[in-house]
């Protein structure tokens, strides 16, 4: 009985929560996820496990795609060019609501589920952002939609689009220049975090791109005077970047991460690379930094005297925000209430918060008023971006680590291998699939919604950030 009980109460919870009853159809999403929950988890513990990470994701892509398939979807593999990503569809006619998932691991930080550092494999991937629950809720979100559209219950399409690569390549910018959003009306997307919000916050853009240096070898001690170094290059490069640094506005970032700096000590390097990343909040701020950087690179190779090479990567737009698509989610994470944990779920939050130095303070379950939207707001950045260039998109965040921990961690991986990370993936389901029924009832409110997505849009014309060609599968992480 005991265990029961919260799906029992989810009603009643419901109507204190937000002072109404929950809809029929409501409650059928939010018994849909409960009745694949043994499932659902199943499939994001073993998408944690295999831990892929970007263009690599085939068993967790696999996965997901026969899942959807099981459950009836109509699903189409290897999309824009990549091998793992797809798109399902169920039903027909609009509106036609899309919801997104993401699948790829961060390399290096492989945990086990236990709140102490201990890799579940030396050197491996882990999921420190959480996309293992990412995908599989949405999955699940979309799943349930279906299931009210399959029983009559409400008309319209459905898909689920499973995205590859955005923790390093953002695998979505190729999906939109494949138009795989050309028929959606509203899309929807979720991201693991550390409080339940719907989230009408903007992101970082940034672009990537790589800079190689060529020069000559020689032996470093007998003929250093017949090398060109490719290495001294690289260093008055970043030299170079790390003084301009003074010179930027403060929403501005700047990282490098040196792939090849040499081989050898007693070879003057003829070869060197460095991968380079611009960020702003908003595009249009970030363009102008990004060109100074590229022109600092052929100051180094002057200096050096070796040859060089500028290879955009890709580049990703700030997230345009929907608050009147944020303000149908906050109801529903109303209605839906806080996650309720155990006694040892808030014990293994606190020991994952001593061992990373933050303030034991638990698990924060409340559901988080609607904030207003800010002009610069840090963070990150997201390929979402781009989508909501293209769409009206509708963002939310849920609980699935502790408060203050730090992200692309072990302490998340840790997380989203156990109850805590499971309760949060269950919940956003829910309220993912709450508000696509919202959508599909609604025809004024998607009008709304779409209203908002020009006027913010404004006269802005979408141009991704790529180059021309096929996405960079092969690059390697």
């Amino acid at each position: 009985m005991k265990r029961l009980l919260p799906l029992l109460l989810f009603p009643l919870l419901g109507f204190f929560a937000h002072g109404q009853k929950m809809s029929a159809e409501k409650k059928a999403i939010a018994q849909s996820v409960e009745s694949h929950r043994q499932e659902l988890i199943a499939l994001s513990d073993s998408i944690w496990a295999a831990a892929e990470t970007a263009f690599q994701e085939t068993t967790s892509s696999q996965m997901l795609a026969d899942y959807a398939e099981k459950n009836g979807f109509k699903v189409e593999r290897g999309v824009a060019g990549m091998p793992t990503a797809f798109v399902a569809t169920y039903g027909s006619g609009r509106p036609v609501i899309s919801v997104l998932g993401e699948f790829d691991a961060l390399p290096g930080i492989s945990q086990k589920a236990q709140p102490t550092k201990e890799p579940l494999e030396e050197g491996g991937a882990g999921h420190g952002c959480g996309h293992n629950m990412f995908g599989t809720a949405s999955l699940a979100s979309a799943i349930a939609v279906k299931e009210l559209i399959a029983d009559g219950k409400i008309k319209g399409t459905v898909k689920f689009l499973g995205t590859p690569a955005e923790e390093k390549f953002f695998g979505k910018i190729w999906m939109v220049r494949e138009g795989l959003w050309d028929d959606v009306d509203v899309n929807l997307s979720w991201h693991p975090g550390a409080q339940i919000e719907a989230d009408v916050q903007s992101t970082l853009a940034l672009v990537d791109f790589k800079v190689e240096f060529f020069g000559q070898a020689a032996h470093a001690s007998a003929d250093p005077w017949n090398g060109r170094s490719a290495s001294d290059a690289l260093e008055l490069y970043t030299t170079g970047i790390n003084y301009y640094r003074e010179h930027i506005k403060p929403t501005v970032r700047i990282h490098y991460h040196i792939q090849d700096g040499g081989q050898v000590v007693n070879v003057v390097p003829d070869y060197s690379r460095i991968w380079v990343r611009v960020r702003d909040t908003k595009r249009e701020g970030m363009m102008p930094v990004y060109e100074q950087v590229k022109k600092m690179a052929e100051g180094a190779a002057i200096m050096a005297n070796v040859d060089y090479k500028i290879s955009l990567i890709s580049g990703i737009y700030e997230t345009l925000v929907n608050r009147t698509g944020g303000e149908a989610m906050q109801k529903n994470l109303e209605l839906l209430g806080p996650i309720e944990y155990t006694e040892d779920e808030q014990e293994f939050g606190k020991k994952i918060q001593m061992a990373t130095g933050k303030p034991q303070a638990g698990m924060d379950s409340k559901v988080r008023p609607l904030e207003a939207t800010r002009e610069n707001p840090g963070g990150g950045s997201t390929d979402v971006g781009d989508v909501s260039w293209n769409v009206p998109n509708i963002n939310l965040g849920v609980t699935v680590a502790p408060k203050d921990t730090p992200w692309h961690s072990w302490a998340v991986v840790a997380c989203g291998g156990m109850s805590i990370g499971h309760k949060g993936m269950l919940y956003a389901a829910k309220a993912l699939g709450m508000t696509m029924v919202d959508l599909f009832e609604d025809p004024k409110l998607v009008e709304q919604v779409k209203a908002e997505y020009r006027e913010r849009k404004g006269e802005t014309v979408y141009e991704p950030i790529i180059p021309e060609g096929p996405p960079p599968i092969n690059m390697g992480n």
